[in-house]
């Protein structure tokens, strides 16, 4: 066949509506996922913060980002570090959605969401674990959060990581357990 010919083709096919492509495109969202196919789901939402974009995995909500980020960068990052199966589907996202809306209007204090923490380590962890014992309307600074942090250890006992070594690890455990 030629060019021609399969341009002809092309223009015989009916029009296709936004509504019927949007359809078409939740049909495959929907089928991925049932399929076990959608390793990253994502979708944006308005807020007064600007368009933010949510981000989740089958374990959690992977990612927040901001307009500043570039949403398009961030959703190429997801693909190359998590997988390249990426999709707008934003069911996955609604708890997420309606939790942060709740917030930005006064009637959310604590998030109840499932996370994804993979994209996250080291010190950025160790914050992330302690958001949750800052209560809400308090801040904390990132020192003091670091002078908490030498005090988490591996479940058995074992140091784990520390931004200041293994060995700076142990001497402010076993300070601390003397001073008990």
């Amino acid at each position: 066949m030629n060019a021609n010919h399969d341009a002809d083709l092309l223009q015989d096919l009916p029009a296709i509506t936004e509504a019927e492509l949007a359809a078409l495109h939740d049909r495959l969202a929907e089928q991925a996922e049932a399929d076990g196919l959608l390793d990253v789901a994502y979708r944006t939402l308005d807020t007064p913060v600007g368009t933010l974009l949510l981000a989740a995995t089958p374990a959690g909500l992977v990612r927040v980002a901001y307009p500043v980020e570039g949403h398009d960068q961030v959703l190429q990052n997801l693909a190359t570090q998590i997988s390249p199966r990426v999709l707008s589907a934003p069911r996955r996202l609604d708890a997420a959605a309606r939790e942060i809306d709740e917030y930005f209007a006064g009637r959310r204090h604590r998030f109840g969401l499932p996370l994804d923490h993979r994209l996250s380590s080291g010190f950025r962890r160790e914050v992330l674990a302690q958001l949750p014992s800052i209560g809400y309307g308090h801040t904390a600074s990132y020192a003091t959060i670091a002078a908490a942090c030498h005090r988490v250890v591996k479940s058995g006992g074992e140091l784990g990581n520390y931004r200041g070594g293994p060995a700076a690890k142990r001497f402010l455990v076993e300070l601390e357990g003397k001073a008990a």
